[in-house]
């Protein structure tokens, strides 16, 4: 078995592309090595900053022998079927087939064996073909060649068994040489496999394997930090960072004016970050910023750092007093005044500027305020505020701080803290990983203004058609979802979305622009909705159906409640539930509180778990499959169908009768005070009368008004169960 070593070494690679750029080496060589048959062990991908480096242990030495077998038409087939035959089998006469004889007569049969290939061979065809096609963010060209790189490609060393695999991508040949750190040892080497590149480039001032950079880092900071009696500010991202920029990284430490601390730590730490990629320290004790800071050098100097330091504090001055002049200037205009230019910044061309929506959030913030215990006017005020740092110095200079800046300004201003506070946390959650706003920490007001935000996002792109597709989602709508569903099942809220829709009716409606299209067709759909889903509208149907904006309003609303629905099941999932069984609640209709759905479906799925569960689901499900197959045959409904006591003759179905009338009272009367754990033991009386019922009584009996109130029967216990959940869609 052999050892490949490849490197592609050029000018610097950028750090965020280099993680990504090591993985596509080894993915691509390995996928066009197993084009070829050539399966290799173990693999590992390396990356500095001037070169990709790929290892695969285990090639064989050449490609395994081909065999093939290729039938072809019958002796005595006419001249055209021969000579295609002849062409696909890649053979110039019909001499060289075999005629071989089967029960249908004789045909002729082609066999070829193609021998395996030297894997160096392939591995000269491979690596060209994927230096061609690799997938760079951005690349270049330059001199007269074709190749796209990420930067200019220097050298390629490949070897096979220490032996060098003979190939040229365009004018760079491959070979031996490669060189090491670019001020400590840039000289030119040899090497002779894997091990000996390693040991001979850290010789050479290079660390190969970017872990070990960002260890090395890591350690180094925390040593220095310690000396001073300072804490690091932990940061992955910049650690990982820094390991991409540096093939030898230093560690060193240089200060700025204390006077800087005067603006908020976060500011400094950002800015120092992003233009520096510096890192920041802490007063262990206290938790405060500490005017230190750590770089990380690519060489060693001789004269210790100084001239290294010197530099950068001078470009972290000029930088601090850029973030110290937007916070000063910032604190000169109040958050009302800011707020007032919103105005003039367009929010989404159909949906008004940043003010417009920020008059939309507050109201509404105002009017759920009481779901979350917050005092709507304070939830009002926030929300009023909640945007203006956008139109900041400070913000305008660093996005990821808006929010944190609002409430800064906020509090700067003598504003009340919940409020400061709700504008800081108004944005949460971020993503997946990030917290949410909660009630028990004192943030009633914050959630009541994220969710407004949130909806308002969601009501309003839904309202002008910009919804999600599989293939984008530019306003990060699934998000804001997501959002919504963690704040309110994580506080316990209770929130009916229908009725945020409704609130939200008149500030929306104006911009659904929608071809209805069939408008018969809307106006049923309409008619059955308003029966199943959008039980908000009873009483409206002739209002909606007559303005065209409305109609269309609440068919993207309807839409939208089943985008939540999607949602909730992604997220449910992903927390072990079972997506059948929300569908089981949703299809019940006019299921739009996000925390009741959640605790109906958990009470279902520990029922379900249960004998009376598994045996109850069984029985129902016959009896929904029973009467649909009848429904069709009688080309009727027995949805409505009640049973009359005066033709049940079997005790099975007399006992089965009062059952239902018992369970049906019972599973209300405990929904209606959300005793949904209730509910199920209702349920659970049924499990016995409904077995003995299909043990002994005939369904389908010869008597017509006997099979037809049995039939009913078997609907009243669909509609019993309905009041729980939809038993057709649950699985199993």
């Amino acid at each position: 078995m052999s050892e490949l070593l490849l490197e592609m070494f050029s000018e610097e690679i950028p750090a965020r592309m280099q993680a990504r750029a090591a993985e596509d080496l080894r993915k691509l060589v390995l996928e066009g090595l197993k084009a070829h048959g050539i399966a290799g062990g173990e693999s590992k991908a390396y990356a500095t900053p001037r070169r990709l480096a790929l290892v695969i242990d285990g090639l064989p030495a050449k490609s395994p022998d081909i065999k093939d077998e290729r039938k072809g038409p019958r002796v005595g087939a006419p001249e055209q079927a021969i000579q295609g035959f002849l062409r696909a089998a890649g053979i110039a006469s019909i001499d060289r087939a075999e005629i071989v004889a089967d029960k249908k007569g004789d045909y002729y049969l082609v066999k070829t064996e193609k021998p395996g290939r030297p894997v160096r061979d392939i591995i000269a065809e491979v690596v060209p073909a994927v230096a061609h096609k690799f997938p760079w963010p951005k690349s270049m060209r330059w001199g007269s060649g074709k190749l796209q790189w990420v930067r200019p490609l220097h050298s390629v060393v490949c070897l096979l068994s220490g032996e060098v695999v003979p190939f040229a991508i365009e004018t760079v040949k491959s070979g031996r040489h490669t060189r090491g750190h670019r001020f400590h040892g840039n000289a030119s080497f040899e090497v002779a496999g894997s091990a000996d590149y390693e040991t001979k480039l850290k010789a050479h001032k290079v660390i190969l394997d970017a872990a070990a950079r960002a260890q090395l880092i890591n350690e180094q900071a925390h040593a220095l930090a310690k000396e001073h009696k300072l804490a690091l500010v932990e940061d992955e991202a910049l650690l990982a960072e820094n390991a991409g920029l540096t093939e030898w990284p230093t560690v060193l430490m240089g200060t700025f004016d204390e006077a800087f601390l005067a603006v908020p730590a976060e500011c400094l730490m950002l800015s120092m970050k992003q233009h520096q990629k510096c890192f920041s320290l802490q007063q262990p004790r206290t938790g405060k910023l500490a005017n230190r800071f750590l770089l990380v050098s690519n060489l060693v100097a001789k004269d210790g750092g100084s001239e290294i330091i010197a530099g950068n504090e001078k470009v972290i001055r000029a930088r601090l007093s850029d973030a110290k002049f937007f916070w000063e200037q910032d604190l000169k205009k109040p958050l009302d005044e800011m707020g007032i230019a919103l105005g003039s910044i367009t929010f989404h061309e159909k949906l008004g500027s940043q003010k417009d929506r920020v008059e939309r959030i507050a109201e509404l913030a105002f009017q759920i305020a009481g779901s979350v215990d917050a005092v709507p006017e304070d939830a009002r005020r926030a929300a009023q505020l909640a945007k203006a740092d956008l139109v900041s110095g400070m913000v305008g200079e660093f996005p990821e701080l808006q929010g944190l800046m609002g409430r800064y300004y906020a509090e700067a201003g003598g504003i009340k803290p919940e409020i400061a506070r709700a504008i800081e946390l108004h944005y949460k959650p971020k993503g997946p990983s990030d917290t949410v706003p909660l009630e028990k920490d004192g943030d009633a007001v914050a959630i009541a203004v994220a969710l407004a935000d949130k909806l308002d996002t969601l009501v309003g792109f839904w309202a002008i058609g910009e919804k999600p597709t599989g293939s984008g989602d530019p306003y990060q709508l699934r998000r804001a979802a997501l959002g919504v569903i963690r704040i309110v099942l994580e506080n316990d809220l209770r929130l009916g979305l229908l009725a945020v829709f409704w609130k939200l009716e008149s500030k929306y409606a104006k911009f659904c622009e929608h071809t209805i299209g069939d408008y018969s067709a809307a106006t049923d759909w309409l008619r059955k909705r308003i029966a199943e889903h959008l039980p908000i509208l009873h009483g409206r149907y002739d209002e909606v159906v007559a303005d065209a904006k409305l109609l269309a309003f609440w068919r993207s609303a309807d839409d939208l409640l089943s985008f939540f629905a999607d949602r909730l099941k992604v997220y449910l999932r992903d927390k072990g539930a079972r997506h059948d069984l929300i569908d089981a609640v949703f299809s019940l209709g006019g299921q739009d509180d996000l925390a009741l759905i959640v605790k109906r479906v958990e009470a279902l799925g520990e029922f379900l778990k249960t004998d009376d569960g598994t045996v109850l689901l069984a029985g129902v499900k016959r009896a929904t499959n029973i009467l649909r197959d009848e429904e069709k045959k009688d080309k009727t409904s027995y949805a409505a169908a009640k049973a009359d006591a005066q033709l049940l003759k079997e005790p099975q179905e007399k006992a089965l009768h009062a059952a239902i009338q018992k369970v049906a009272a019972d599973t209300v009367a405990a929904i209606n005070v959300e005793n949904f754990a209730g509910a199920m033991r209702a349920l659970a009386e049924l499990r016995a009368p409904v077995d003995a019922f299909f043990d002994k009584v005939i369904v389908n009996a010869d008597d017509k008004a006997l099979r037809a109130n049995r039939l009913a029967l078997l609907a009243e216990i669909r509609a019993a169960t309905l009041t729980v959940a939809d038993f057709s869609k649950i699985a199993g």
